[in-house]
């Protein structure tokens, strides 16, 4: 059995806490570390206690605390050589770790399987993260569904899944237009609306339990994104689904697996 907790989510800054009766994990730091610290005192854990931090990628949404994390705790580091090497720019990390995309590896009682996804950094991943009975996927900051991301989700039990922008308040919103080509692009972030299509065909795969993350301030609501994908299942037998919408600045409830 494992834990998950989500700490924060959304455009500016992202960071999961796992955890098994031995094993403790980030996924992503992308806040302060002062405030990832304060999130893990509410959950009875702390930084000292951290085994391994996953990196999806090198943007300062999902690293902005390492540099300061590194400095102060020897946590081995986890991510593939194009992503540390673009984090090396800006932060010193002693103990790093590799691996290869699409090569499983243990970490603890957990398996971790890192699998390439469709953004505009170095060699971004999503996770697979799975014990002897149950399955566990993150995958934001994806700039389209492709086959790949399909097939590696197929089967997981829960997914936190990015759900970063309604299309018309992007259209009208402030942005300045190269933005807004480059977050609707084919490398920038999922809309509500390609969410709510992968989750469709996911829920006929049996996966009933979801949360959505990654939502832009500007360009989305909670109640966007929920009703986009809610709307797409209506007619289905629903009893056994559940979709939760990530907090921005909140710990969610804690998910079992």
């Amino acid at each position: 059995m494992f834990n998950f907790y989500n700490l924060f989510s959304s455009s500016s800054g992202n960071c999961s806490y796992i955890e098994t009766e031995s094993t403790k994990l980030l996924i992503d730091c992308g806040l302060s570390a002062k405030k990832i610290e304060e999130s893990l005192k509410q959950l009875n854990s702390s930084l000292s206690k951290i085994n391994g931090i996953l990196i999806t990628h090198e943007h300062s949404d999902h690293t902005k605390a390492l540099k300061t994390i590194c400095k102060n705790y020897d946590i081995p580091v986890y991510a593939n050589k194009k992503t540390h090497d673009a984090i090396s720019k800006t932060a010193e990390i002693s103990n790093k770790k590799y691996f290869l995309n699409d090569e499983a590896f243990d970490l603890g009682e957990l398996k971790i399987k890192p699998f390439s996804i469709p953004h505009d950094a170095a060699d971004p991943v999503a996770y697979n993260i799975a014990n002897a009975e149950k399955k566990f996927s993150i995958a934001t900051d994806i700039g389209h569904i492709d086959k790949n991301l399909i097939n590696n989700l197929i089967g997981s039990n829960f997914i936190l899944l990015e759900s970063n922008y309604d299309f018309e308040l992007l259209k009208n919103s402030s942005y300045p237009y190269n933005l807004k080509q480059r977050i609707a692009g084919p490398f920038g972030h999922l809309s509500n609306d390609d969410a709510a299509e992968l989750v469709n065909y996911l829920n006929t795969q049996n996966l009933n339990n979801v949360m959505f993350g990654h939502l832009s301030k500007e360009n989305n609501t909670p109640e966007q994104a929920y009703q986009t994908t809610m709307n797409k299942l209506i007619k289905k037998d629903l009893k056994n689904f559940t979709l939760q919408i990530a907090n921005r600045d909140e710990i969610s409830k804690k998910i079992i697996l």
